[in-house]
C-alpha cells in the first residue's frame, strides 16, 4: 500500500517534496548526518497527542513555537505521511527516540478512530465539520493505508504484538465503515460522499461549498483502495463493481474546462475525453457547484471567479478508476 503525503520545502519556487520520495533514500542516508538532522526537526512538529500538523515545512529548521499550538491532523497527508519516515531513521539507527515517536503517532492514530472504523479529519475533535468521518482529500485512505502497511510489512514489527493487534483490529473497523458508508440511491450502491457523519454514516457537508453529495475525487481513491485488497470478499467485490459502474454513468462527454491565468471556463468540444465533477447531486446526479455563499449551482459559471479558479471542479477521477477496474476483473 502507497502512503503518499506532501511536505513543503523552502524555496522560492514553493518546491514541494513528498514523503514517499524518501523510501526510495538507501538506509546509510537515514544514518547520515542530513538524515538526522532532518528527523530531529520533524520531530519538534510531532504534537503531544502524537499526530503532526498539515501544510508546514518540516525539513530546513525544527519548529520554534509554542508546543501546544500545534495542531495533528490527518489532512493534506499529516502524520500518516511522517511516521513512515521515522520507522526508516528508527531502522536505520535503532534509535529508540525514534520508535518511541512512532508509537506516539501510531497511538494517536488508533485514539483517534471512532467505534465505527470511522476516521475523524482532526483529532482531539474539534465539534465541527472536521468532527466528520473524512474522506476528503485522502485522509482516511491514506490513515488505512499506513495502518495495512504496518500490518503487513515485516519491518514493523518493532511495534511490538500488541500494538501489531490493535492495528490490525482498527483497520478491520476502518473497511467495514467505508463499505458501510457507500451512499445507496434507490437501492443501488453508489459511491461516497467527502464526509460521512461519525454516527449514522450518513453524508454530510463540511466547507460552505461543500454539500452532502456524491464524490467523484474522493471516491475515485476509495475504489483504488479497495482494489488493492487481495483476495477480496463478496462485500468489496460488490462496493467496487457499483463504485466503478456509477462512475461509469457519469460521464461528462462533449466539455472540457479551459483554463486561463484569471478563470476557468467549461466549453463544449465532442473531441474531448470524459470528465468528472467533483460533486454531484445525491438523486438526481446532477453535477454540483457553491460558491461561499453555500447556495448550490448547477454550472460552474455561476459562482464566483475565485471559488471557479480555487477548487477542483473536474478532474479525470473515472478514467483511473476504469483502468484499474478492466485490471482488477483480469485478475
Amino acid at each position: 500500500m502507497l502512503v503518499t503525503a506532501f511536505l513543503f520545502a523552502p524555496s522560492s519556487e514553493a518546491q514541494r517534496y513528498r514523503w514517499r520520495d524518501y523510501d526510495e533514500k538507501p538506509t546509510e542516508w537515514f544514518a547520515s548526518d542530513e538524515g538526522r538532522r532532518i528527523a530531529g526537526a520533524i520531530l519538534t512538529y510531532q504534537s503531544s497527542h502524537g499526530g503532526f500538523p498539515k501544510n508546514v515545512e518540516m525539513v530546513s529548521k525544527p519548529y520554534d513555537g509554542d508546543p501546544a499550538e500545534l495542531s495533528a491532523t490527518f489532512d493534506n497527508g499529516a502524520t500518516y505521511g511522517q511516521l513512515p519516515f521515522i520507522a526508516h531513521m528508527y531502522w536505520a539507527t535503532e534509535d529508540e527516540t525514534y520508535a518511541a515517536a512512532f508509537f506516539r503517532g501510531l497511538d494517536y492514530i488508533l485514539s483517534a478512530q471512532y467505534p465505527n472504523g470511522g476516521f475523524p479529519q482532526r483529532y482531539p475533535l474539534r465539534d465541527g465539520y472536521s468532527d466528520h468521518i473524512t474522506f476528503n482529500d485522502g485522509a482516511m485512505i491514506g490513515v488505512m493505508g499506513l495502518l495495512q502497511t504496518v500490518i503487513e510489512d515485516e519491518a514493523y514489527a518493532f511495534i511490538g504484538q500488541a500494538r501489531l493487534r490493535k492495528a490490525h483490529e482498527a483497520w478491520e473497523r476502518g473497511l467495514s465503515c467505508i463499505l458501510n458508508a457507500q451512499v445507496v440511491v434507490d437501492g443501488r450502491k453508489t459511491v461516497w460522499c467527502a464526509q460521512h457523519d461519525a454516527g449514522t454514516l450518513e453524508p454530510r457537508g463540511a466547507r460552505s461549498y461543500e454539500h452532502p453529495s456524491l464524490s467523484g475525487a474522493e471516491s475515485a481513491g476509495i475504489l483504488t483502495f479497495l482494489m488493492d485488497q487481495e483476495d477480496p470478499s463478496e462485500e468489496i467485490i460488490d462496493a467496487v463493481n457499483a463504485g466503478a459502474a456509477w462512475f461509469e454513468t457519469s460521464a461528462l462527454a462533449g466539455i472540457r474546462l479551459e483554463r486561463t491565468d484569471e478563470d476557468r471556463i467549461v466549453v463544449n468540444d465532442p473531441h474531448a475525453p470524459p470528465m468528472w465533477a467533483r460533486f454531484y447531486e445525491i438523486g438526481s446526479n446532477r453535477p454540483i457547484f457553491s460558491g461561499r455563499d453555500g447556495v448550490i449551482k448547477y454550472s460552474l459559471a455561476e459562482i464566483e471567479r475565485e471559488r471557479r479558479t480555487g477548487y477542483s471542479w473536474y478532474g479525470g477521477w473515472g478514467r483511473r478508476v476504469a483502468d484499474r477496474h478492466a485490471a482488477w476483473l483480469d485478475r
